[in-house]
């Protein structure tokens, strides 16, 4: 890839002359279909798994970016979104449930989560916390409720391994402490947006129970119109919360 200093080096974002509103999601393909909904929508970067669109929500400026799957990436996009001029960030994402009245398609607002993710012990000791912005909470509920989406509030479980191996993981535990989800990149957003000053939250489509004493399951798929409902209504939540947080004045 050719070298281009008015670029950022991992997600090839300009450097300068981005909106201060980012709605972050994992996968590409999701941040184009947000694209899609915005007015005056463009493709502005594409490196890697790292997809940026820029485009208006109900007049207010916005970008779409995508960060992949886990932690130690993400955090990649979480940074150069702040080095590009970006104040607030949300997360929306997918999710496992981890309580039983929690079901397939609802939002999970996440007050704060669990570092589990497998970047954020390298950055900061374990004492620190993984907080999310109160603004972006309040925005983020009270735009669930205009829509009439189900959604709850609580601690989310960032976790680095999707897939279990040889390891017991702790998931009985955090069930009985009444973490609500489990999902595998919001820690390292919230962390990084502590450190950087940002405003910083996130929602999560729940699809499917993570723990599997939940409920009977045939097995993860998160491919099922229950799910594409939930993404569709978490779409329109995250632009309005995003849009309605007051930013800044830049320094």
């Amino acid at each position: 890839m050719t070298s281009h200093p008015d670029l950022l080096p991992v997600t090839r974002i300009p450097r300068t002359g981005s909106p201060r509103r980012a709605l972050v999601v994992g996968d590409p393909f999701r941040a184009e279909r947000i694209a899609k909904a915005l007015d005056d929508a463009s493709e502005v970067a594409h490196a890697r798994e790292y997809r940026t669109f820029r485009g208006r929500w109900k007049g207010t400026e916005v970008l779409v970016s995508s960060h992949g799957v886990g932690g130690p990436g993400a955090i990649c996009l979480f940074q150069e979104l702040a080095d590009a001029g970006v104040s607030t960030i949300i997360r929306l994402g997918t999710a496992g449930a981890l309580q039983p009245e929690i079901e397939d398609g609802d939002l999970v607002i996440a007050d704060a989560t669990v570092r589990d993710d497998g970047v954020t012990a390298q950055l900061v000791p374990a004492e620190y916390p993984a907080v999310s912005s109160p603004e972006a909470v309040l925005a983020l509920t009270a735009a669930a409720a205009e829509h009439g989406a189900p959604h709850h509030r609580g601690l989310v479980w960032t976790r680095a391994a999707f897939y279990p191996a040889h390891l017991e993981l702790p998931l009985r535990m955090y069930v009985d402490a009444g973490v609500r989800a489990i999902e595998m990149e919001l820690s390292a957003l919230l962390v990084l947006g502590t450190l950087r000053g940002l405003t910083c939250g996130g929602v999560l489509v729940i699809d499917g129970a993570a723990a599997d004493e939940l409920r009977d399951t045939t097995g993860y798929d998160p491919h099922r119109a229950v799910v594409d409902a939930g993404v569709e209504r978490g779409m329109h939540v995250a632009l309005d919360a995003l849009t309605r947080i007051p930013v800044p004045r830049p320094s």
